[in-house]
């Protein structure tokens, strides 16, 4: 019959782990003691491996019959009894062997206070979180007409969150029973009230042991453990916000001590030492789903300053599902996006996709707009915990409508996203749907600064593109961008210009760049100008260089590689101010969304900030013959590295006039003809789609593409001589040239 027999710690659905030993437990203080009746293991669910705590009690012979009926009698009222406060059960298995009691993962806590002493403000937050479970528990004992007989440390236990659990339930007892007596095996103990020794005290309500044993606990767990009943005459390091109930739990009377329920009332009062913000944040969440969803709102919005008073096991185990949950049901808005996030930072990157990820991908398809806007505002906190696949497959479609959304918020917001979405997306989309999404922004968006945004990140996006798709796409969309109606638009596609000169072929440099640069040397605004003069020349630089070392080999062509720094970050770095300075920019001029532009003047333009790989700057140029009188003098215009300022720094129009084509969201009306027409932007999709349909219109939109130059070039020697030698020469010249009338259409050199 042996072959048929089965081991039944083998089919049980936990596996039973090693003595959860604690090495630094003190010794019994009387070696004649008896055991303690249970021992704890640790243990885990086969099926997904979650942790559990197991007790185990011994069976056989030479066991006592008497542990052994109260470990059945535990077992049995802890099975019987579910409540949230008290031990979890789980399962059990009784062998001929062993009695197995599975819990929840929980660590007993007296151990818990060896290891975690409570010290200052945030331990007393601990120990009144706890003593508020503790207390409800008795609380729900007294109310089911249960007395526990035994409350103690040894009877508490942690779980992974601090929260306190009551157990050790063997001694549990109806209140009609009566007080239990002690079996004659069983010493006293210090924590034993008074009237068990001195019946002549009276018996008092039935939780008055209890709460005896109660008020032992407390000052066990700020002073150490109670060495005799006179030792409760001393407060010692008990807070002063429990000396008061102490002394009522404590007292010789058993009648004067107060009943569960009406102290954990009054302990909860303003003022009293359970209401602090661990308590009320732990109350809050136990009934977060019932709450009015104003109450939720305020509760989620007052919650991040408060994080970093909580403990951190509380935020990880209690706060953090609670907020899960909430997203995953549709009953917390945007407003617990934030403290999400700044709970989630602590979690490892393989837990972080596996608990985060899920819920943040899901929440991206959420028809709630303010929730797609807040995952767009908060993308930085968690772009990097997305696996790229993800972001390809599962995201970036959710993203992408938003480039068409009605909000101007929403499609502000998805521009910028794509600075940080673009490196983890596939090949596929940087080639083809992420620039088309982009140029129609920049083409035919009603708001300026949304097209300043979009014109801004394509610069950004430059090395991330394919090469084919950036020679198609890049110069033909920035030179639309300066013919913008929208200043800090104009300004945008200079810094962009700027920034990218390394993708740009000699010939792209002299037939697309050049021209739409010259085009901005009138622009109405200096601060435009200003930007363009400079860009001029370090291109004018550019291509000299490339004359002086013999042009370039057909065939080559110009890379991300080839943009200073290298890669995406030195092109980051190089326009970084702008998309910093675009989103105050952008707040200013929409007004929220889409209102007009302040009346009060921007900051003016701070001292330059030295970049980490700036050039030695060359001498000084000699001033132009006739130099603009509203523009600053540029001595070292030359370097590629120099702090250009901020957009937010320009010295923006305070109130445009009524007919100004530069009217936020406003068509342009004609010209004055005091000035030359400005070119409102091509609408998205427009009638000019060359380049394969990529809508950047205009006449740049249809020519081949260009040879390429060298990656890397330095300034060429001695411009700077020859430049002044050819002054010199021009004023020779001019010197030594005949006096007289001069013919129609001539220039006067002096």
């Amino acid at each position: 019959m042996w072959l048929f027999s089965r081991d039944p710690v083998r089919d049980f659905p936990f596996e039973l782990g090693p003595p959860d030993a604690d090495p630094e437990a003190e010794p019994l203080p009387d070696p004649a003691a008896p055991a303690p009746l249970w021992r704890l293991l640790r243990g885990r669910r086969k099926a997904d491996g979650a942790p559990v705590s197991v007790f185990a009690h011994s069976l056989g012979p030479g066991v006592d019959p008497g542990a052994t009926a109260l470990a059945r009698a535990g077992l049995k009222r802890l099975r019987s009894l579910r409540h949230p406060n008290i031990l979890g059960y789980l399962d059990s298995l009784e062998t001929e062997q062993c009695l197995y009691l599975v819990t929840e993962a929980v660590t007993p806590l007296r151990r818990h206070l060896r290891l975690h002493p409570p010290s200052g403000d945030s331990g007393e937050q601990e120990v009144a979180w706890g003593l508020q479970r503790l207390l409800t528990a008795l609380a729900f004992l007294g109310v089911s007409g249960l007395v526990h007989h035994a409350l103690g440390l040894d009877a508490v236990f942690v779980d992974p969150g601090g929260e306190w659990k009551l157990g050790g339930l063997e001694r549990v007892a109806a209140t009609s029973e009566g007080t239990p007596t002690r079996p004659p095996s069983d010493p006293p103990r210090p924590q034993d009230p008074p009237e068990l020794s001195d019946p002549s005290r009276g018996k008092g309500d039935p939780w008055a042991g209890d709460m005896w044993r109660l008020g032992c606990l407390i000052w066990e767990v700020f002073n150490g453990p109670l060495p005799r009943p006179g030792a409760l005459r001393s407060f010692g390091k008990l807070p002063p916000g429990l000396i008061p109930p102490f002394s009522e739990l404590v007292a010789a009377d058993p009648g004067a001590r107060p009943g569960p329920g009406p102290l954990l009332e009054r302990l909860q009062r303003p003022g009293a030492f359970l209401a602090c913000a661990l308590v009320r944040t732990g109350l809050f969440l136990e009934h977060f789903q019932v709450r009015d969803p104003s109450e939720r709102r305020t509760f989620l919005q007052e919650l991040p300053p408060l994080l970093e008073s909580l403990p951190g096991p509380f935020r990880r185990h209690k706060l953090l599902p609670r907020l899960l949950e909430a997203l995953e049901l549709g009953s917390a808005d945007a407003s617990a996006l934030p403290p999400l996030l700044q709970v989630a930072k602590v979690l490892e990157p393989p837990e972080y996709q596996e608990r985060i990820v899920p819920v943040l991908v899901r929440l991206f398809s959420s028809p709630e707009r303010g929730l797609r806007l807040r995952l767009l505002q908060l993308l930085e906190e968690y772009i990097e915990f997305l696996p790229e696949a993800t972001v390809d497959s599962q995201i970036f479609p959710h993203v992408a409508h938003g480039f068409l959304d009605s909000n101007p918020a929403i499609r502000e917001q998805t521009v910028k996203s794509m600075v940080l979405l673009a490196p983890k997306l596939g090949e596929g989309r940087r080639g083809g749907e992420l620039p088309r999404l982009l140029l129609r922004v920049q083409g035919g968006d009603a708001l300026g600064p949304l097209r300043c945004n979009a014109t801004l990140c394509l610069g950004r996006l430059a090395p991330h593109l394919p090469a084919q798709t950036r020679r198609r796409v890049l110069a033909p969309a920035l030179a639309r961008a300066t013919r913008d109606p929208f200043p800090p638009a104009r300004a945008a596609a200079v810094a962009a210009f700027a920034a990218t000169h390394g993708c740009y072929a000699p010939a792209e440099v002299a037939t697309r760049v050049l021209p739409a640069l010259c085009a901005l040397t009138v622009d109405p605004h200096p601060g435009v100008r200003q930007q363009a003069f400079r860009a001029i020349r370090s291109f004018l630089e550019q291509l000299e260089a490339a004359a002086e070392a013999g042009g370039v080999q057909e065939g080559d062509t110009p890379s991300a590689a080839a943009v200073p720094g290298g890669g995406a970050g030195g092109l980051g770095a190089a326009v970084s101010w702008a998309v910093t300075g675009v989103t105050s920019l952008t707040a200013r001029l929409m007004g929220g969304e889409g209102g007009a532009a302040p009346a009060q003047p921007p900051p003016t333009q701070g001292p330059p900030q030295s970049p980490a790989e700036t050039p030695a700057a060359p001498p000084k140029e000699p001033p132009s013959e006739e130099p603009p009188p509203e523009e600053p003098s540029l001595e070292d215009g030359d370097g590629w590295d120099d702090d250009w300022g901020s957009l937010e720094d320009m010295e923006l129009p305070r109130s445009p006039p009524t007919s100004s084509p530069e009217d936020l969201g406003t068509p342009p009306q004609p010209p004055t003809p005091t000035e030359p027409p400005p070119s409102a932007p091509p609408p998205a999709g427009g009638g000019d789609e060359g380049e394969g349909g990529w809508g950047v219109g205009g006449e740049w939109g249809t020519e081949d593409a260009w040879e390429a130059l060298p990656s890397q070039h330095g300034p060429p020697p001695g411009r700077r001589q020859r430049e002044q030698q050819r002054r010199r020469e021009l004023e020779a010249k001019r010197r030594a040239g005949p006096r007289g009338p001069q013919k129609l259409g001539a220039r006067k050199l002096d």
